[in-house]
């Protein structure tokens, strides 16, 4: 009896051992995996905290500094600190680097130390020219470096980026943009990477891979993480206004725009992703579920985080007009799959009464909050939240980032014309430069100065374009003084270059607030033609640099230029390296990333459209384009010969290699970007007029001779069919291999089911 009740005592004990809960995982242990340490922090966050997770304010609301360096809030933003928060937006931007590392540690302490859990919070910036912050390097813009077609370069750039915005205790970027840009008239062109998908494809995917250090500069501290925007179709506003609708036919949205973002999911890794202030077939993108969680997530497999562009959750309600309230738009956009809600008081403050009425929703916040949460362990802020301050000193804005930016633009300014090779420029002469026009910044003469090694030069820049206003500036409606004054100038000299374009204030984002940004004509504005024409009929040399920030029509500048560099928007070297490459230290070697119509009228105009839009014109306007999509002179001379295919038949199951020859005839060396275009000639459906598939970039001396090689891949001929499925179709291609996407060598070839 007695031995009975022992072993019956042991099996009890067995059982009560086995029925304790194993100890809860500490969401702290960084041995833990990161799905682990979500999920254990999760559970102890209360609803409001979990809300707070998915909001982010701007600092302009009350982050500052005192006299003192010390911290300085507003008792608004004390009160949101109080609960955490998923983040905020460029904190320290007007300051150095090495003060803003010193704020954002401090900041990000002040953070920790008072929420409960202490949940670090990302620091968000954004990266059009560099970081966009006081002292960092100043890079050109995005579509300026998509002129170089080198996806290489590209990616050390954005390595800089990274480098730079982690040093100064920053984490997140809303860019790179991987929208597809076709419409001059839109404000914000220059802040992508121009009209091709698959040239937008390239520099996107190397820009996140370089700003996040692939992947790996997340979680050691060195690199921030992506925010691929705007998703999707943003860049195709009606009339090129900002936040008018959208009409994309569904296989031009799979076949040209989805893939960049596709791409910048699946290759780059991309930690977020900004939903497009626009709709897609007339459903607004913030309240689309099967674009954010269909597509991106389901299909593409993202595992990031959504955030709203600027207060659009609320705007579904009271701008897109598709919620019935502002707590009906709130639903609707976390129904959809926006994890944070960018800047709005309202939005998503309404989902903690909203769970009271229906508990359910609390599956969805969970859902963000782990996704946001998932975000901050993967740049390690649990562990390490703080920058080493004294690297900001030296490594931000260095000789190596600065000798980078210049490499950028020498690589990126496209030479459109050289009439009777006026250009390079000896330096050995004795004749005077005029820099005069608009567009002339005040360290252009001291630049040409230094690479010229004279000072022969008369400067100015005789006037401005607008009155500057950030809002909505002005065109100053007369500005004949100051063309008779730069005329006078130009009159002294024995050649002219001069600076016409556009400015930061003549292309701009048209914010909600009022703020004007989009342009109902393309021409260039006040009197620069005219100041073009008088200076051009005092009989001297006259070389134009075109800079500006959208695509210009720039019929009369062509027509009287002796040359004609196109510099879109440089980085803080830019005039150094126009210099260069005006006195022939290096051949330019851009092409042009966007197709340049001869009017607005020819709008939209992009050089794969359908073959169909070729077939008529328009009375009293030449045909075609006024320069040609990857078009871009040289110095050196380029011929292009033996294009030859390794087979004229590809399978779904092979490849075909092709290969051409690419001499340098000319004098100097010099870069050449061979491109490569394919064309279905006949579809069930209709095609583009060609594609561009494939590019390289290489460097020729005189006399030399390069045999360049590419693959065509079944992939590559993929497209979206009848029953709007991805398929491979029999028929005849044709390839081309050129210069430009209107100048190559063609051969055809078949594919074979």
């Amino acid at each position: 009896m007695k031995r009975l009740l022992v072993l019956s005592l042991s099996l009890i004990g067995l059982l009560l051992n086995s029925c304790k809960e194993e100890p809860a995982k500490d969401y702290r242990d960084p041995n833990l995996s990161i799905d682990e340490r979500v999920e254990a922090l999760l559970p102890l966050l209360s609803l409001e905290e979990k809300v707070a997770q998915m909001r982010i304010f701007h600092a302009n609301i009350g982050v500052e500094s005192d006299e003192n360096g010390n911290l300085k809030l507003s008792e608004k933003v004390i009160e949101k600190l109080k609960l955490g928060i998923a983040g905020i937006k460029n904190p320290g931007e007007h300051m150095s680097p090495v003060e803003a590392a010193k704020f954002n540690n401090k900041l990000q302490m002040y953070i920790i130390e008072n929420n409960r859990h202490g949940i670090p919070a990302l620091f968000v910036t954004e990266s059009y020219n560099g970081v966009d912050a006081e002292g960092s390097t100043k890079f050109g813009r995005p579509i300026t470096s998509a002129a170089s077609f080198n996806p290489e370069l590209v990616y050390k750039v954005w390595d800089i980026v990274g480098r730079e915005a982690r040093l100064r205790g920053m984490h997140m970027c809303h860019s790179p943009e991987a929208d597809i840009v076709r419409d001059p008239r839109f404000g914000r062109m220059s802040e992508a990477f121009g009209e091709d998908t698959y040239l937008t494809t390239q520099m996107v995917t190397n820009a996140i891979k370089g700003v996040q250090g692939d992947y790996d500069g997340l979680g050691n501290g060195t690199h921030i993480g992506a925010v691929a925007k705007h998703f999707a179709g943003y860049g195709q506003v009606l009339g090129g206004t900002n936040f008018a609708a959208i009409e994309i036919s569904p296989r031009t949205l799979i076949d040209e725009i989805y893939p960049p973002f596709e791409a910048a999911v699946k290759e780059a890794k991309t930690l977020g992703i900004m939903a497009s202030h626009g709709d897609l077939n007339g459903i607004a993108s913030h309240g689309n579920p099967e674009l954010l969680n269909g597509v991106l997530r389901n299909q593409w497999g993202f595992k990031g985080y959504v955030v709203s562009d600027a207060n659009d959750i609320g705007r579904l309600y009271y701008f897109m007009k598709v919620a019935e309230s502002p707590e009906a738009a709130a639903l609707m956009g976390l129904s959809a799959g926006v994890d944070i809600d960018l800047y709005a008081e309202d939005a998503y403050s309404y989902l903690p009464a909203l769970v009271k009425k229906n508990p359910e929703i609390e599956k969805l916040i969970d859902m963000s909050v782990k996704r946001v949460l998932r975000t901050k362990f993967i740049l390690g802020l649990f562990d390490n939240p703080y920058v080493d301050e004294n690297l900001a000193k030296t490594s931000i804005r260095s000789d190596a980032s600065l000798k980078l930016a210049q490499e950028s633009d020498l690589e990126s300014i496209i030479l459109l014309k050289n009439s009777n090779n006026i250009l390079p420029i000896g330096k050995n002469r004795s004749k005077k430069i005029a820099l005069i026009g608009p567009l002339l910044s005040e360290t252009t003469q001291t630049d040409f100065e230094a690479v010229d090694g004279s000072n022969s030069y008369y400067a100015d820049f005789g006037f401005k374009l607008t009155d500057e206003n950030k809002s909505i500036p002005k065109l100053i409606e007369d500005n004949s003084a100051g063309v008779e004054k730069l005329v006078n100038i130009a009159k002294q000299s024995d050649i002219v270059i001069l600076f016409l374009g556009g400015d930061e204030f003549t292309s701009k984002e048209a914010f909600f607030n009022g703020a004007l940004g989009d342009r109902a004509t393309i021409d260039p504005v006040g009197q620069q033609d005219e100041l073009l024409k008088k200076v051009k009929a005092l009989g001297k040399p006259v070389i134009v640099v075109l800079k500006h920030r959208r695509t210009l029509s720039i019929n009369e500048i062509a027509e009287n230029a002796d040359a004609l560099l196109d510099a879109w928007d440089l980085s803080e070297l830019g005039d150094n390296s126009l210099a260069k490459i005006i006195f022939g230290e290096v051949s330019p070697s851009g092409k042009l990333p966007v197709t340049v119509p001869r009017s607005i009228g020819q709008l939209p105009f992009h050089y794969s459209m359908k073959e169909i839009n070729h077939k008529k014109g328009y009375l009293f306007l030449e045909d075609g384009p006024l320069y040609p999509f990857g078009f871009g002179l040289s110095y050196g001379s380029f011929i292009y010969t033996n294009l030859e295919l390794s087979n004229e038949e590809i399978t779904p199951n092979s490849e075909i290699t092709v290969s051409v020859d690419v001499s340098n005839t000319g004098k100097i060396k010099a870069k050449e970007v061979v491109q490569m275009y394919l064309k279905d000639e006949i579809g069930s459906v209709t095609r583009p007029d060609k594609e561009l598939k494939s590019f390289k970039k290489i460097e020729l001396n005189p006399g030399e001779t390069k045999t360049i090689t590419f693959t065509i891949t079944p992939k590559m001929l993929e497209f979206t069919g009848l029953k709007m499925e991805k398929i491979l179709e029999a028929g005849d291609y044709k390839v081309m291999v050129g210069t430009s996407s209107k100048e190559g060598l063609t051969k055809e070839f078949k594919l074979k089911m």
